[in-house]
């Protein structure tokens, strides 16, 4: 596995220089605008798109990163900018407490108007630089969530299932028998089980014990919506026992 490079390896790496080329510009524009006039100004554009990859050029990657914001709130597109700036390095002091202060101040607007992908970049953000350890440790759990659905959920495309109705004889038997799956880990017993309400409360607790701990609550909500179309929102449409439910209404 390769390891993250070390200060003295970015010294010498001029791709590293490369992906802050135009940063000052890029800076200079996100601090022209109040927070309150970015939730209320939205990204004109016909259809959004989504950005693949990243430019090496900063400046030419936040004219692609815009179009991803097209029909939402600026502040949208100007926490993602926060991010790239973190991400690349530039000032990353100084963009970080930006960053910090807008989730602490407006973290009830980002969750209601940012996506899943821009959540779990805010967490990354936080694990990366938060001097909190227990906020790391919490959100890290946000990122595990979506990681392992995006591993569950590119599996069943690379098998080419065009269905996701469960076999009845294979649910018969994870209601009826163990299933061991790797080292003393044993199957899920989809309808039934306990094991994601268990993990719930454990979340629910956690969340608690910081003022952004709902970010990873909003996150595993979401995943349980029926329209999300994951493991967790089809095993939620199997679920008939009521106590041992693991979502809000």
């Amino acid at each position: 596995m390769q390891k993250p490079k070390t200060k003295i390896q970015k010294i010498f790496s001029f791709n590293h220089y490369r992906k802050r080329f135009g940063a000052s510009k890029v800076v200079s524009n996100i601090h022209n605008n109040e927070w309150q006039v970015m939730k209320k100004c939205i990204i004109s554009g016909d259809n959004a798109v989504h950005t693949h990859g990243a430019d090496k050029n900063i400046q030419q990657h936040t004219e692609n990163l815009k179009k991803e914001f097209i029909g939402q709130p600026q502040l949208n597109y100007h926490h993602a900018i926060l991010i790239l700036l973190i991400r690349r390095e530039v000032d990353v002091h100084k963009h970080f407490l930006r960053f910090q202060q807008l989730w602490l101040q407006e973290h009830n607007f980002l969750l209601n108007s940012l996506n899943t992908r821009w959540l779990i970049s805010a967490c990354d953000t936080f694990i990366d630089h938060s001097e909190d350890d227990s906020l790391k440790a919490l959100l890290m759990n946000a990122v595990i969530l979506i990681n392992t659905i995006k591993l569950q959920e590119s599996e069943r495309y690379l098998t080419v299932s065009d269905t996701a109705i469960p076999d009845s004889k294979r649910h018969d038997f994870l209601q009826n028998e163990r299933l061991a799956l790797f080292d003393g880990v044993a199957g899920f017993a989809v309808g039934t089980d306990d094991t994601l309400r268990n993990m719930r409360w454990r979340l629910d607790k956690l969340a608690q014990s910081h003022p952004l701990g709902d970010l990873v609550i909003e996150i595993f909500e979401r995943v349980q919506k029926p329209n999300a179309d994951t493991v967790y929102s089809r095993f939620r449409a199997l679920h008939h026992r009521d106590k041992t439910a693991w979502w809000t209404e």
